[in-house]
C-alpha cells in the first residue's frame, strides 16, 4: 500500500520534471518566432496573432471533449479575457525585440518580471517585503541595465521592449493571483487565448494600417511555414499547461528557480541556430538578474516558512 508520505514525493519529483521540461522547450516558441521574423520576414505582429489563434484551436477541442460546451463558461470571463490581451500584448512586444535581439539578451532583460511582481504585490496587495528583498529587486535591476547598456548602443530604444514586456506579464501573473481558483486552468488556457486573439488581431489590423512593417499582414507561403505556426501554438497552450499541472503539484517557492532555466535554453538555441552568444558583459548581467531572483526566491521561502 502506498504511502501519503511516498505519494507526496512522487507528486513533488513530477511536478519538479514537468517544471524543468516546460521551461527547456518554452523557449523554442520564441526560437520559431525569431526564425519566422528574420529568415522567413513574417511580422512579429503577424506571428504573435497566429500564436494565440493556434493556441485557441489546439485547446478548444480538448476543452469541449473533456469538460463539454459548459467547460467554456468561465466564472469570470472578463477577467481572463483581460489576461489574454495582456498576455499578447507582452508575447508582441517580445516577438518585436527578439527579432532585432539575440535571444538570451532579450530573456535576461525579461526576467527582471519577478521582481516587478512582488513591487506590485506589495504596493496593491500589502504584502509586506523586507529591506533585504527589496535590495535584491534593486540589484536586480542594476544587472539587467549591465545587458541593456550595450544592446542600447546597438539596438536603440527597442531594448527597452524587454522591459515593458516584463512589466505586462507581471500584470498577467497579478491577475492569477486575481482570479485565484475560481475557473480551471483549461478553461483559463482558452478563453484568454480568444482574448489574445481578438487582442493580436485588432493590433495587427490597425499597426497594417498604419504602414508599421511590424505588423505587415501575410500569409504562410508553404506547408513547413504553416507547420511551424502549427508547432508555435502547440508549445504555448500545453507548454504553459505543463506549468500550471507542475504548480499543482509542487509548492511555488521551489519551482521559481526553474523559470531560469529559460536563459539557458535561450541561449544555447540562439547560438546553435542564429550563431549568437552574451559578450562577457552581458553574462555579468545575467548572473546578477539570476543571483538576484534566487535570493528573493529563498527570502519569500524563509519569510513564509
Amino acid at each position: 500500500m502506498r504511502l501519503p508520505h511516498d505519494r507526496q514525493r512522487q507528486d513533488l519529483a513530477k511536478g519538479l520534471a514537468l517544471m524543468a521540461f516546460a521551461m527547456t522547450i518554452l523557449p523554442g516558441m520564441d526560437g520559431i518566432a525569431k526564425y519566422l521574423a528574420t529568415v522567413q520576414s513574417m511580422s512579429p505582429g503577424q506571428v504573435t496573432f497566429y500564436r494565440f489563434f493556434f493556441q485557441l484551436l489546439l485547446t478548444l477541442p480538448l476543452l469541449l471533449t473533456i469538460g463539454g460546451a459548459h467547460a467554456f463558461r468561465a466564472r469570470r470571463p472578463w477577467m481572463n479575457l483581460l489576461r489574454g490581451a495582456l498576455h499578447a500584448a507582452a508575447t508582441l512586444l517580445f516577438f518585436t525585440a527578439v527579432k532585432y535581439m539575440p535571444l538570451a539578451d532579450v530573456f535576461a532583460i525579461y526576467f527582471v518580471e519577478p521582481f516587478m511582481l512582488v513591487a506590485l504585490m506589495a504596493v496593491f496587495l500589502g504584502e509586506r517585503v523586507e529591506w533585504r528583498r527589496w535590495l535584491a529587486i534593486v540589484i536586480g535591476f542594476g544587472g539587467a541595465m549591465i545587458v541593456i547598456q550595450p544592446s542600447f548602443a546597438l539596438f536603440g530604444a527597442t531594448s527597452l521592449l524587454p522591459v515593458l514586456c516584463a512589466f505586462l506579464f507581471a500584470l498577467y501573473l497579478f491577475m492569477n493571483r486575481a482570479i485565484g481558483d475560481a475557473d480551471p486552468p483549461l478553461t483559463m488556457q482558452t478563453v484568454s487565448g480568444f482574448g489574445g486573439a481578438l487582442f493580436s488581431g485588432a493590433a495587427l489590423l490597425a499597426g497594417n494600417w498604419a504602414g508599421n512593417d511590424d505588423f505587415a499582414m501575410s500569409l504562410p507561403s508553404s506547408a513547413f511555414l504553416f507547420g511551424l505556426l502549427i508547432v508555435l501554438g502547440a508549445l504555448s497552450a500545453y507548454g504553459h499547461l505543463l506549468v500550471v499541472r507542475a504548480f499543482r503539484l509542487a509548492p511555488i517557492s521551489l519551482l521559481a528557480p526553474f523559470q531560469y532555466f529559460e536563459i539557458i535554453s535561450a541561449t544555447i538555441l540562439g547560438f546553435a541556430v542564429f550563431g549568437e552568444f552574451p559578450t562577457l558583459s552581458k553574462w555579468i548581467g545575467i548572473v546578477v538578474i539570476v543571483g538576484s531572483g534566487l535570493y528573493v526566491i529563498w527570502r519569500e521561502r524563509r519569510v513564509s516558512a
